[in-house]
């Protein structure tokens, strides 16, 4: 078996059946590319085990090819209403994180599957320690006052 036949293809089921799905209608991608040249198509999903995140009322996009994948990022953040505290990750054909100086088109050159698709997966994280949640809030709030009183009584060092 040739170790490189299995690099094209796409390992989670989620994007496989898509994948599949869209076989069927190469022609009209095709078809897509022709009306409208400057434009990418790009079927974007959130990663499967990601619990912060909504999905996207939609999963088919057609991006200009000169926006840079660091913009594209900041629309979807904007999309998904996501708070300060939250990173967004963007895994290109589920499994590579691109340079975010990258533009769509760039990206797409080096990862378009043979349907003439693009694949993004976004997951999100916390970042910096932060929930958004009143009760973490309250933790916070009973862990710093625990600190100051605990600080009032070590005897300070010379």
């Amino acid at each position: 078996m040739d170790p490189s036949a299995g690099q094209s293809e796409i390992s989670h089921p989620r994007v496989a059946k898509t994948i599949l799905d869209t076989n069927i209608k190469k022609e009209e991608i095709m078809a897509i590319k022709d009306r409208f040249p400057s434009k990418i198509p790009v079927i974007i999903h959130k990663y499967q085990k990601d619990h912060f995140l909504p999905v996207l009322d939609k999963s088919k996009f057609l991006i200009p090819g000169d926006m840079s994948m660091s913009h594209f990022q900041a629309i979807l953040r904007k999309r998904l209403r996501m708070s300060n505290t939250q990173a967004l990750y963007l895994l290109v054909n589920e499994r590579t994180m691109m340079s975010l100086s990258l533009t769509i088109q760039e990206v797409y050159k080096e990862h378009a599957q043979p349907n003439g698709f693009l694949y993004i997966t976004y997951a999100a994280q916390e970042a910096f320690g932060a929930r958004e949640d009143s009760e973490s809030k309250k933790e916070t709030i009973q862990l710093l006052s625990a600190m100051n009183a605990t600080s009032a009584t070590l005897p300070l060092l010379k």
